[in-house]
């Protein structure tokens, strides 16, 4: 089987459907909470998702399209990816006052996205909680390794492979 633009895109969707929708069940039937960088990594899973999705139904083989979706892609990725790996570093040092933190709303709505942002990335108590762990990884631990998946796929396929 040949590997498409089209299949990859496909496939990117498809898991950042299956892991928002894995994010909403632990937040409502496990009751954990997001706290602000998780919020943060759930927009970029939706905007990597939401790019993923137009550019399988546009369905370009090559050319700007493929590289503006691929980049878009890619860009939402790396950020994710960066979110996700200041909030791991959060959950293996954790700041030295713990907080409860506040939500991502009362951030942005309180601040100018100026100081709002800050705050995020200084990380809470609730950042270093770590509430669940899947074969010793923890939610950002988890997160950051789809956004590297998604960051070589989006390359590879935007940028690497060969049209043909």
């Amino acid at each position: 089987m040949k590997i498409t633009p089209r299949i990859v895109f496909v496939l990117v969707f498809l898991v950042c459907a299956v892991l928002i929708g894995a994010a909403l069940y632990l937040q409502e039937q496990e009751a954990l909470e997001p706290c602000p960088m998780c919020i943060l990594q759930r927009y970029a899973f939706v905007l990597v998702g939401a790019v993923s999705l137009v550019a399988a139904i546009h369905g370009p083989r090559g050319g700007w399209a493929l590289r503006v979706y691929g980049g878009l892609a890619t860009l939402f990725s790396l950020a994710g990816a960066g979110v996700a790996a200041r909030h791991t570093w959060i959950q293996v040092f954790p700041p030295q006052t713990e907080s409860c933190g506040t939500d991502l709303e009362f951030l942005v709505n309180t601040f100018p996205i100026s100081q709002a942002l800050p705050k995020i990335f200084a990380g809470t108590g609730s950042c270093s909680k770590v509430d669940w762990t899947m074969l010793g990884l923890s939610l950002p631990n988890w997160a950051l390794l789809w956004f590297l998946a998604f960051t070589v796929a989006t390359v590879w396929v935007a940028f690497v492979r060969r049209a043909g």
